[in-house]
């Protein structure tokens, strides 16, 4: 682990807003490293109003899309809401169809099969909205690169609305209305939004047009939450207001799918990572292991008995996910070991048998493992299917940017993107891909960074700290949670390895005659001689609360120490 120390504000700047707030210097500090440099921006931080979204027609297209939804409305025409099978795909299907429910039965919903479709629109999508008289399809989370699917559609007189946020090639499908900021023409001042979050960005227009304010919306933000969690996009601006509104929806009134999700869990309290954790995995299980239609039933349905029939399937979708991925992983680690992989600067590996389902989820262990640029590829029909993530700090797209003659198709972000290739471009596409990401990388990347906010003493962690801190939740990318280092810590005696294999370390620890305060190291057992001796060492944590027989106290949450 590289542990770096983010840079401190300027001192005059951190009591300028320390005197401003009334707050103590280390969250002036926190602050103005979140890039907060005044009362107004705290105050829109820590009180994130739902009047802080921006005006939805703001985005290229907008008046457009919301023109031809009336027209379709008005003439009764079939409508078809398409999205891809992931949480943010399913979670937008499921908020544009329940909305237009509201007022318009001709709507129905389609999410392509994983293995005999793949990603994004389909041509069997366009056959099956062609069989079945609609005449507009609105994709949610994919179509920004599918030039040739649009035609296809056109064709059969079929319109389409695109609602996208992946980042959009050299040419754009001609179609009726492209929703996208990250489109070079759009000016829409947020450009973060996931998949969901244009859906709600465009049912927000229609709210607009229809009388409705954005109070008339607040029930769809629980799969809005959800779907910014799931996706990894930056818990900033528009993110930030959504989720945190989304939150409450959850933990307050969720939909009927979400209750019979959350009764099977029994937490009475979910905090972003929960939902990213808990209520996310089981949603995308779906996708993975049958269809992601199995989602959109359950996060459309209204009836509490049939919606925890649908939760008890998925549950089952995940169970067998859960074991897959963790056999799938182990044979990719004995691939990467016996092909002498873990020297290289990509880790590119590749079973036939494999799931095609939990291969981005293997993926992401073997990047956690061996951390570097990571591909998992697996049959699919006539080509292979990979799917792809990044290390911190490098580009992975740009990467297979570099490797376009081995690939027929792919698509995705920075840190994690898809795939296919023809079975014999295989190893020259590997050879590239290796080669392109050996000459781009720098080699510090390779090592895992733990960037901290601030070094602090143990004497400085109180539960007012701890109650401020709380309230910069919710966390993710642009808003980690807080990292603090603490130097010359010592155990009291009370360490100990703790769970299976005793791979957890459990610590007590004080610090120059400080208070002793509780600390859990979450895979750290190995750690464990480090503080055995009752030398001193250095600590990296976040702040954490352990309840335990009704009483909560604090805690460190370890994330390294040496």
């Amino acid at each position: 682990m590289r542990w770096t120390l983010r840079p401190k504000p300027d001192q005059k700047d951190i009591e300028r807003l320390s005197d401003e707030l009334k707050v103590d210097g280390l969250i002036a500090q926190l602050l103005l490293q979140r890039g907060i440099t005044h009362y107004e921006e705290a105050k829109i931080f820590f009180r994130p109003q739902l009047t802080d979204l921006h005006d939805p027609f703001l985005m290229k297209d907008m008046d457009i899309a919301v023109d031809r939804i009336e027209k379709a409305v008005a003439n009764k025409e079939n409508i078809l809401i398409y999205g891809d099978y992931d949480v943010d795909g399913t979670t937008a299907v499921a908020l544009l169809f329940t909305y237009l429910r509201e007022y318009y039965e001709n709507v129905a919903t389609y999410i392509p099969d994983r293995y005999t479709e793949g990603y994004g629109v389909s041509f069997e999508g366009m056959d099956f909205a062609d069989d079945n008289g609609f005449s507009l399809i609105i994709a949610l989370d994919c179509g920004i690169k599918a030039i040739e699917q649009v035609e296809y559609a056109e064709k059969k007189g079929i319109d389409f609305i695109i609602c996208d946020h992946h980042r959009p090639g050299e040419q754009l499908p001609v179609a009726v209305a492209i929703l996208d900021p990250k489109r070079k023409d759009c000016d829409y001042p947020y450009k973060e939004l996931c998949g969901c979050g244009i859906g709600f960005k465009l049912i927000q227009a229609l709210a607009l047009k229809g009388g409705q304010t954005i109070d008339d919306l607040v029930p769809y933000l629980d799969l809005v939450a959800t779907a910014i969690g799931a996706d990894i996009v930056p818990m900033t601006g528009e993110n930030r207001v959504l989720a945190h509104y989304g939150l409450q929806v959850i933990n307050n009134d969720p939909r009927t799918g979400f209750r019979a999700i959350i009764d099977q869990i029994k937490k009475k309290t979910l905090t972003i990572t929960d939902v990213v954790f808990i209520i996310a995995p089981r949603i995308n299980a779906a996708g993975r292991m049958e269809h992601g239609q199995y989602a959109v039933d359950l996060l459309t349905e209204t009836d509490l008995d049939r919606a925890v029939e649908f939760a008890k399937k998925i549950e089952l979708f995940n169970l067998d996910r859960r074991g897959l991925d963790q056999e799938i992983t182990e044979e990719a680690l004995i691939q990467i070991r016996d092909n002498k992989e873990e020297e290289c600067f990509t880790s590119v590996v590749y079973a036939e048998h494999w799931h095609k389902g939990v291969i981005g989820i293997v993926a992401s262990r073997l990047t956690e493992t061996y951390y570097r640029p990571t591909l998992v590829f697996t049959k699919s029909g006539d080509k292979l299917a990979a799917s792809a993530r990044s290390v911190k700090g490098f580009d992975v797209y740009e990467a297979l940017e570099g490797c376009t003659d081995h690939i027929v198709q792919f698509g995705g972000h920075k840190y994690a993107a898809g795939l296919t290739l023809l079975e014999e471009q295989y190893k020259t596409f590997k050879k590239q891909f290796e080669k392109v990401v050996s000459e781009t990388i720098d080699p510090i990347l390779l090592t895992p960074e733990i960037s901290v906010d601030a070094q602090i003493e143990l004497n400085d962690i109180t539960p007012k700290l701890m109650r401020i801190i709380r309230q910069f939740a919710p966390f993710g990318p642009g808003n980690m949670t807080p990292i603090f280092m603490a130097k010359g810590v010592q155990d009291t005696g009370y360490g100990r390895g703790v769970g299976e294999d005793e791979k957890h370390l459990k610590l007590s620890l004080t610090q120059k005659g400080s208070r002793p305060i509780g600390a859990i190291g979450f895979n750290l057992g190995n750690k464990l001689d480090v503080v055995k001796t009752k030398h001193r060492f250095d600590a990296v944590f976040s702040l954490d609360e352990n309840e335990w027989n009704g009483r909560v106290s604090l805690q460190l949450k370890l994330r390294d120490i040496k």
